[in-house]
């Protein structure tokens, strides 16, 4: 099939483009995570059309692995798909002004207890472009050690329960379909393809930029 052939460092990206907005509106608002706008889109040379477009402050989570290659989740329940779910830890950013990098630490430390003295980030995600903003980061953490307190959780956080899971184990059961979270998948096979190809080392710095939202 005769189609384009892009490489990396050679049109294989993400290209931002934002088309002509004509009217907006709040139609609903929870004053608490997120809100859903209207807006009606001006394409060119096209007919304009409507769009609801779910407003999220966007997200962080972090793969955890200790020096066994093992990785720490938590086992959440979750309401909307009625599942309780293993997951890394994550969480959103919700703390104004907050480093992405801290939120991961914050998020580290309040579900899991544990802090971490090695940082890269593994993957930036949009989690559904057709419908919402929600952008997500995951880091890579490593060189664990306890935290110094405990966080007190509550809500679906009372009852999780912590624990360890060897990565590669992780990714079989990913592929399996037995493991189903996002921030898991995508982290899980990204560590694996880094452990098993350029290594840790390749991966961006914590601090890196992050288009998504920095824009």
């Amino acid at each position: 099939m005769d189609h384009p052939e892009l490489r990396f460092a050679a049109g294989l990206a993400d290209v931002p483009e934002k088309w002509p907005v004509s009217a907006s509106e709040t139609v609903h608002s929870t004053g608490r995570v997120i809100s859903v706008r209207r807006d009606t889109i001006e394409p060119p040379d096209a007919e304009a059309f409507v769009r609801d477009v779910v407003v999220h402050p966007g997200a962080v989570g972090v793969v955890a692995l200790d020096d066994k290659n093992r990785m720490l989740l938590v086992r959440q329940y979750r309401h909307p798909v009625g599942y309780r779910l293993l997951e890394p830890p994550a969480g959103l950013l919700d703390v104004q002004g907050e480093q992405y990098r801290l939120g991961g630490e914050r998020e580290l430390w309040e579900e899991t207890g544990t802090k971490a003295a090695d940082w890269r980030i593994l993957v930036d995600a949009f989690t559904s472009p057709g419908l919402t903003n929600e952008a997500v980061r995951i880091f890579l953490a490593r060189d664990l050690s306890p935290a110094d307190e405990a966080y007190d959780r509550l809500h679906e956080e009372a009852d999780m329960e912590t624990v360890w899971a060897p990565l590669v184990e992780v990714v079989a059961a990913v592929l399996a379909g037995h493991l189903q979270n996002p921030i898991l998948v995508m982290g899980s096979l990204a560590a694996w393809t880094a452990l098993n190809g350029p290594g840790f080392d390749s991966l961006r710095p914590a601090d890196s930029p992050w288009p998504a939202k920095d824009l």
